[in-house]
């Protein structure tokens, strides 16, 4: 009438099917997480148990996800509100406190962090005004050093280093990873590039981890690629301590081929001598460092300074 609606007739009883059984837990209404599901919810999480296993779990012991209450979506979601509750006081809440801190004392200071599906931090990357500055100009040869274990969690610390000028170390950047897979290398050197202009280093020194490697070559495959001899050293001695017990003079003789020599020649030969000397044709450890002797050995080092 007018404007308006009149109604002059209701039918309560619906000429159709307004839902299934099987559906009935999907409707809004009959959905709810109850206090022992958020306590299972919240004990698989903690026990690293991925979302779909727990919610299968708890399906079973309902028999059935029409007789558990509530959806995948609703435990994605329970999660989230308790993930994004615990940011207030948690460790990941005190780190983006202090880079939003860093960030308004100077403009210059530059982070980056990497979530999962599950909407968790997993890698973090930061780097204050002196790490940039000192990398426009002495960022040629970095140091990447990745075997420093901070927390209960060992998730490790890696940090970019370099010497200045007056050869005293100088810091380009560090990073909290979750892992050391080829995937968290890959975000963190292009992370590296991004926070640095896309300025490559022209020398990169790590560690012997194969997934390191890996995601250098892809995201930087214009650098030269060396490996720390500190960490070769430490290496050495760990696999091949059998070989210098005694009066053996293994270490100071393998010691000769990483410094020892400029010419390719001298190296072999020295080289040669040293596995018909110790045995070392039956160390598999010797002959994966050989493989990688461009990276290491001083004659071929010069070679690439050259």
């Amino acid at each position: 009438m007018g404007e308006n609606w009149m109604v002059h007739d209701f039918v309560v009883e619906h000429n159709h099917m307004l839902h299934t059984q099987e559906t009935t837990h999907m409707l809004s209404s009959q959905r709810k997480v109850s206090e022992i599901h958020c306590q299972q919810i919240d004990l698989a999480d903690d026990a690293d148990l991925q979302q779909r296993s727990s919610f299968d779990l708890m399906s079973k012991e309902v028999g059935g996800r029409t007789n558990l209450g509530f959806t995948r979506l609703d435990q994605k979601n329970y999660l989230k509100k308790r993930r994004q509750n615990s940011l207030v006081n948690g460790e990941a809440g005190y780190l983006l406190q202090y880079f939003q801190k860093m960030s308004l004392d100077s403009p210059s200071f530059y982070h980056a962090y990497q979530m999962d599906v599950e909407d968790q931090i997993t890698n973090v990357f930061w780097a204050d005004a002196r790490m940039l500055f000192d990398y426009g100009y002495f960022g040629d040869v970095v140091s990447l050093d990745s075997t420093y274990c901070t927390n209960s969690s060992y998730r490790p610390l890696a940090v970019f280093s370099g010497f200045n000028h007056h050869r005293k170390a100088v810091i380009f950047g560090a990073a909290l990873l979750y892992d050391e897979t080829a995937e968290s290398y890959k975000w963190l050197f292009e992370t590296f590039l991004e926070a640095h202009k896309q300025k490559t280093p022209q020398t990169i020194f790590t560690d012997q981890d194969q997934a390191m490697a890996k995601a250098l070559v892809q995201v930087m495959p214009g650098a030269y690629h060396g490996l720390c001899t500190w960490h070769l050293m430490q290496n050495c001695i760990k696999h091949l301590s059998h070989l210098m017990k005694g009066e053996s003079h293994f270490l100071s003789d393998f010691k000769k081929c990483m410094y020892g020599y400029d010419d390719e020649k001298q190296f072999e030969e020295s080289w040669r001598t040293l596995l018909v000397h110790y045995n070392g044709d039956e160390e598999p450890w010797l002959r994966r460092a050989y493989s990688l002797k461009k990276k290491w050995a001083s004659c071929y080092k010069c070679k690439f300074k050259k």
